[in-house]
């Protein structure tokens, strides 16, 4: 089992910056992508910014410049940095990870945190 325990959201001004964190615990043989999701109310849940174990980033472009993310792959923990916050960026932010448990398992299988609020508000 792999659990990922997500922390720094909360109520940041629009202009802000927030710095969440996410680590993976558990059995783990080898971590592939992690990175982070969101879901606004009434809105389908979107990619927000990925990396590889290699450190290959991707971002979608509504956040392209603003986010950053980065990872520790000793502490199998994924960072995403935050700034130049907007309203819209108000939703609640989803930890996931691409794993496998064991070496013999045929693919690898997506983990998902508990999500944390992120709230961008004057």
């Amino acid at each position: 089992q792999v659990q990922l325990v997500e922390s720094g959201g909360g109520l940041v001004q629009p202009g802000g910056s927030l710095r969440l964190s996410c680590a993976a615990s558990g059995s783990i043989f080898i971590i592939y992508d992690m990175g982070w999701y969101r879901q606004a109310p009434g809105k389908q849940r979107e990619l927000v910014a990925t990396i590889t174990s290699g450190g290959s980033t991707n971002y979608a472009d509504s956040v392209k410049g603003r986010f950053t993310i980065s990872r520790d792959n000793a502490k199998n923990t994924v960072y995403p940095q935050m700034n130049s916050l907007k309203s819209e960026d108000t939703a609640v932010y989803y930890c996931n990870a691409a794993a496998k448990t064991t070496w013999y398992t045929p693919s690898s299988n997506d983990y998902w945190g508990q999500g944390t609020q992120v709230t961008v508000s004057s």
